[in-house]
């Protein structure tokens, strides 16, 4: 099997964090999304990767390169115009050839991994097999209703007023009739080729398309508030280690990593949270659920339930930062006037004096 990622978004829910950085390269636990997508998909014992880019494919590219870091191949894939998932597959169809393939869209987060999903597909004589989650909105999804017998019955994207709560989460498994099928279908009222459209065009057509519902938790990362709840889960589950410096004079709990020349000095941290690599934490209050990026300083400062990325600074804040995500190279620092709240999303590069 290959595998396939679709990369290819701008990330417009995300401003001003995607301006100057592709949405799946923001990190959740200090890790960017795409890399955990690159990760499952290689687990599951797949070495060939396609990635389709769009306006952001300069950015993917020096990010990723050419999969040596995780001893796989990488193919990059330019889909010009945004014009849906099924385009996206369509694009894509001289690098998948005649192989199924595994398709998992770039900015998604899931628990567990696909390998389970991999070898079920790998292994039966399905032509597809899909991935469903139930969730309180699916109007924001594709949406699947299934029969009394636990077949797919009907698809239908974005619908107004859902017949279920089963939502596509964006890992679908193929085999070559997908083909068939994107090149059957027309353009939504959307202006795309949808892949509930293709999918929909497969199961009325007699072939085989197993739903599989995903018990475990999911998360579509394309809002802060989703990718905030998104770190907070694979906070939860990575390995805590202490690799760089604690003084004598900090608190730090047990679920806390420290990455290597880091330094926490006269602090409390407050886990589950991950400094990175070089981070300097100085007379400062981190608490749960806090991704700390390289190279990022926070002085006589507090924050939690944040994400800081790589080379901020946070300094002399007499206000507790919380629920932020605060991008490359920011700098926050007091200003004369004391402070009356801070709830933040920066872009790149800023700087910020609060008032």
């Amino acid at each position: 099997m290959k595998g396939l990622i679709l990369s290819g978004g701008t990330g417009s829910r995300l401003y001003p964090l995607t301006y100057t950085n592709a949405k799946q390269l923001i990190p959740i636990a200090n890790k960017p999304i795409l890399f955990r997508v690159i990760e499952a998909i290689r687990d599951a014992g797949i070495s060939e990767i396609g990635i389709v880019v769009g306006s952001t494919e300069k950015k993917i590219r020096e990010a990723v390169g050419r999969g040596g870091h995780w001893g796989i191949e990488i193919t990059y894939i330019k889909q010009e115009q945004p014009l849906g998932l099924a385009h996206a597959v369509k694009v894509s169809r001289d690098f998948l050839g005649e192989e199924r393939f595994v398709m998992f869209l770039g900015d998604n987060v899931i628990e567990g991994g696909i390998s389970p999903l991999i070898a079920q597909f790998a292994d039966s004589d399905w032509n597809s097999q899909i991935v469903l989650t139930r969730i309180d909105h699916p109007e924001q999804y594709g949406v699947a209703m299934l029969g009394d017998d636990g077949k797919i019955v009907q698809l239908v994207e974005k619908p107004k007023q859902p017949q279920s709560d089963l939502a596509l989460v964006g890992i679908y498994m193929f085999d070559s009739n997908i083909f068939e099928a994107v090149d059957a279908i027309r353009p939504s009222y959307r202006g795309e080729l949808e892949i509930t459209d293709a999918i929909q065009w497969l199961v009325d057509n007699g072939f085989s398309v197993h739903p599989f519902i995903h018990r475990g938790w999911w998360i579509d990362t394309g809002a802060p508030g989703e990718m905030l709840e998104a770190n907070d889960l694979v906070l939860e589950e990575i390995n805590y280690e202490i690799e760089g410096y604690v003084d004598r004079d900090s608190k730090v709990g047990r679920r806390v990593s420290v990455e290597r020349g880091a330094e926490v000095i006269n602090s409390i941290v407050r886990g589950p949270t991950i400094i990175g690599e070089n981070a300097r934490i100085i007379n400062s209050y981190i608490g749960p659920f806090t991704s700390i990026n390289y190279g990022v300083t926070i002085e006589n400062s507090e924050i939690e339930h944040s994400v800081v990325l790589e080379n901020s600074e946070i300094r002399n804040i007499d206000s507790r930062i919380q629920d932020s995500l605060i991008g490359q190279s920011v700098v926050i620092a007091r200003s004369p006037i004391k402070p009356k709240a801070l709830k933040l999303t920066l872009g790149d590069h800023s700087h910020v004096g609060i008032l």
